[in-house]
């Protein structure tokens, strides 16, 4: 009973979060939808668009080193959301966990809890940003295919990407159009191309942007290069599939042993009630409890280290 406050508490802090999440996502989609409805039934353009939440926080953070860290981040996963806003999300959650858990647990996995949102949220933007990647790695057979042929019917390496822009599905045409936007402004096609390949990176994506680059400068045979590369990328293509195929179950394994640890750990908490707030109570007990998270996080590490291979 005397934890019920907090938790209490936590889950409603939780709730409220997620509330406001929903009402943003909610309030941008229907602003987007009025804009485009004015837009298209207007005569003239119209300059509009949907309102930021937090935008005078959001300014400020942009200014700092971590918030342009975090805006860079940010343009890589493809989410709309602003660094002030995943910024005051993200502090909301950690401390709702940390309620959560310093009333559900005890008071000691409330930091612990704390610090598990903070690197939860890290991760999130990591996926995100990995599983675009992936995507437009997929693509780029297609992509690479289709600049050659715009290239072959006579079209320069600038309008083919940006016909490449408009006719490819997202995230390949996404990026694309971001490179086709900054060649239509005066950038130049190196920079433009580096700045895509630092944004996503991968090996596929540097060999592309290599072999514009070079056939941009040197004038070669672009569509033969564009070709070649073509049949390379869907053998690369298809041995990644293979390789990540074989490599599931160990994936698998590596998030399944942290999960036991704490299943185990909370079925022990129900079984006796109170018995993690009296082995937290003393310094002996904190030091055991870190010390059998860090192992369990290094098993993780080590597991998915031992599991990722370089193609």
């Amino acid at each position: 009973m005397d934890n019920l406050a907090p938790l209490t508490l936590g889950v409603t802090l939780l709730c409220c979060v997620l509330a406001v999440v929903g009402l943003h996502t909610y309030t941008a989609g229907k602003a987007q939808r009025d804009a485009l409805v004015e837009r298209l039934s207007s005569t003239g353009p119209t300059d509009r668009g949907p309102r930021r939440r937090f935008s005078a926080f959001d300014r400020r953070l942009r200014r700092t080193r971590g918030g342009r860290r975090i805006e860079l981040k940010l343009a890589a996963t493809g989410l709309d959301v602003t660094p002030g806003e995943y910024v005051l999300y993200v502090l909301g959650t950690v401390v709702a966990l940390w309620l959560i858990a310093a009333s559900v647990l005890a008071a000691f996995f409330g930091p612990l809890a704390g610090i598990v949102g903070i690197w939860g949220a890290n991760t999130f933007l990591t996926w995100h940003r990995t599983r675009r990647t992936e995507a437009f790695i997929s693509q780029l057979p297609e992509v690479s295919r289709v600049l050659a042929n715009a290239t072959q019917a006579g079209l320069s390496l600038r309008t083919s990407i940006a016909m490449a822009a408009d006719e490819l599905e997202a995230p390949a045409g996404d990026e694309l159009r971001v490179v086709a936007d900054q060649l239509a402004v005066g950038r130049s096609l190196d920079d433009a191309l580096d700045e895509l390949a630092a944004r996503l990176p991968s090996r596929e994506l540097v060999v592309l942007v290599s072999t514009l680059i070079l056939s941009n400068r040197a004038g070669g045979q672009v569509v033969s290069s564009l070709r070649n590369l073509t049949i390379t990328l869907e053998e690369r293509k298809e041995t990644r599939r293979e390789v990540r195929t074989q490599l599931s179950q160990v994936n698998t394994t590596a998030y399944a042993v942290p999960a036991i640890g704490v299943g185990a750990m909370l079925l022990v908490n129900s079984v006796l009630p109170g018995a993690l707030d009296r082995m937290t109570g003393s310094l002996l007990g904190q030091i055991a409890v870190v010390v059998s998270l860090g192992l369990y996080a290094l098993g993780f590490v080590a597991i998915r280290r031992i599991s990722k291979i370089d193609i």
